[in-house]
């Protein structure tokens, strides 16, 4: 089956542009286009896209208001999003991330990366590599400590882990890859998977960017922390 898109930029150039991108893959299909945030909920409920290419920057309901909103309705399935933006802004990341999206792409990334990003965020596999992970990183600890301690859920979602798992989402905050996690705690990567497993599922999170934000807001990492250089 096509995965189906849905496209949201107020900008018609850039919309043309990512329909074309989209479009050049046989297993991908365009669905449907917003030119702003309101509209993009709209044609979210109406179309039932499995991805929406969101855009940040609209007019009226921005791209993140657009993303908790399309995220948090009862219907399901509900669409992934991946959000786009030409804005390198820490801000954007963690908002973002924040309101549920699957992953964060700046507009000059290669044409290729968008694709895979689309196919990996459609079949729900990690939808952030590693490597994006360390990107996020390091633009995460720059953030003012007060907006994490602000953005901070109540309780302790970590409470539940063991004190292996809390190592575990430690080591994925890094940034760090099932392999690298493996030999840091000196087992097999089959048993990392499986904590890597257990530890999203008790958290009941989707992905390693989820996390990074949940392993800086329980205070495993701290923002201004180096995160962690494999053989460093």
């Amino acid at each position: 089956m096509s995965i189906r898109v849905l496209i949201a930029d107020d900008q018609p150039l850039a919309r043309a542009g990512l329909r074309m991108i989209v479009e050049s893959q046989p297993d991908i299909v365009v669905v449907g286009e917003a030119t702003g945030g309101a509209d993009a909920c709209d044609r979210a409920a109406a179309l039932r896209p499995d991805i929406v290419l969101m855009d940040v920057r609209m007019p009226g309901v921005d791209g993140i208001a657009a993303t908790r909103q399309i995220l948090s309705t009862p219907a399901a399935p509900r669409p992934r999003v991946i959000v786009l933006t030409t804005f390198d802004l820490d801000e954007y990341v963690y908002d973002a991330l924040r309101a549920g999206a699957s992953a964060f792409l700046l507009k000059d990334t290669e044409p290729r990366l968008i694709i895979e990003a689309i196919r990996a965020v459609a079949a729900g596999e990690a939808l952030l590599s590693p490597q994006v992970t360390r990107r996020l990183i390091e633009r995460f600890v720059r953030l003012p400590e007060r907006v994490v301690e602000e953005a901070a859920p109540p309780g302790d979602p970590i409470a539940g882990l063991t004190a292996r798992q809390r190592e575990v989402l430690t080591l994925v905050g890094r940034g760090m890859t099932n392999s690298e996690i493996a030999a840091a705690m000196v087992i097999v990567e089959a048993t990392v998977k499986t904590h890597v497993s257990n530890v999203f599922a008790r958290l009941g999170i989707r992905d390693r960017a989820q996390a990074v934000i949940v392993a800086y807001e329980t205070g495993l990492i701290h923002p201004g922390e180096r995160p962690a250089v494999p053989g460093g």
